[in-house]
């Protein structure tokens, strides 16, 4: 993690008096960042899990929901819980032993949609800029939420290590993009161990967990090609990686 970035995400932890955290429906879990929650609570900041992209699962699991307290379902693009949202955050704001102006911080891994919650709660399209590439949203930019309370907008918070397992993870949530992701069908392969029959099912392709195969016969199935005559592997897999972030393939 650069320490500029780092950087960035405390100092608005720090002159924050509520934060809200972004993550993703389909993995709420991963896309919360311990280090960062250690940091708000040392400094005895109100926090507000922000659950977003609903619209991408198909069920949440209520005992993982229920270790995120408080929290709020919202999908930015249904505009589902955006009332909520202001809500709880003006009930908390006049909860606060402070007088105005009150500061809410907005932080989250990129991708997680912190840009679209900010227009969510503001109600307004484009107030921040959104982008579906993670690093699109830089510094911090001051936001009328409404008399008295601003939110800040950070930067996203990245791990500071690129393991495998983290590398996955990056581009399971979309940090990784599926046109900048290095080796994609050993994501693919890791996608469909943690989803078995999921991707099978919405290519109706008997692939028997086996990556190597669905690639393979979903390139066939789409005519996807090299010069030779031979599949092209990298652009199937792709093609399942792109399907998977834009939400076409949905969590079960």
């Amino acid at each position: 993690m650069k320490q500029t970035i780092l950087d960035s995400v405390s100092q608005v932890i720090k002159n924050s008096d509520i934060v809200l955290c972004v993550l993703d429906a389909r993995y709420i879990s991963e896309t919360r960042n311990l280090y960062i929650e250690e940091k708000m609570k040392e400094m005895n900041k109100k926090i507000i899990y922000v659950v977003n992209k609903t619209d991408l699962v198909m069920k949440l699991d209520q005992k993982e929901l229920d270790k995120f307290s408080p929290s709020i379902l919202v999908s930015c693009r249904t505009r589902k819980g955006a009332s909520e949202l202001r809500t709880r955050i003006k009930i908390i704001a006049k909860q606060l032993e402070k007088e105005p102006p009150i500061y809410i911080g907005v932080v989250g891994y990129p991708n997680t949609g912190k840009s679209s919650v900010i227009n969510l709660i503001l109600g307004r399209k484009e107030v921040a800029k959104t982008s579906s590439v993670s690093g699109f949203t830089r510094g911090v930019q001051l936001l009328k939420f409404s008399e008295g309370i601003y939110l800040f907008d950070s930067p996203g918070v990245i791990p500071a290590t690129e393991r495998f397992t983290d590398l996955v993870k990056l581009a399971k949530i979309g940090v990784k993009t599926f046109d900048r992701t290095e080796n994609p069908d050993l994501f693919v392969h890791e996608l469909m161990k943690q989803h078995p029959n999921l991707f099978e099912k919405f290519y109706k392709i008997d692939a028997e967990g086996d990556s190597e195969k669905l690639i393979e016969e979903l390139g066939r199935k789409k005519g996807i090609f090299q010069k030779k005559g031979e599949i092209d592997a990298d652009r199937v897999a792709r093609m399942i990686l792109r399907d998977w972030q834009s939400g076409k393939i949905k969590a079960k």
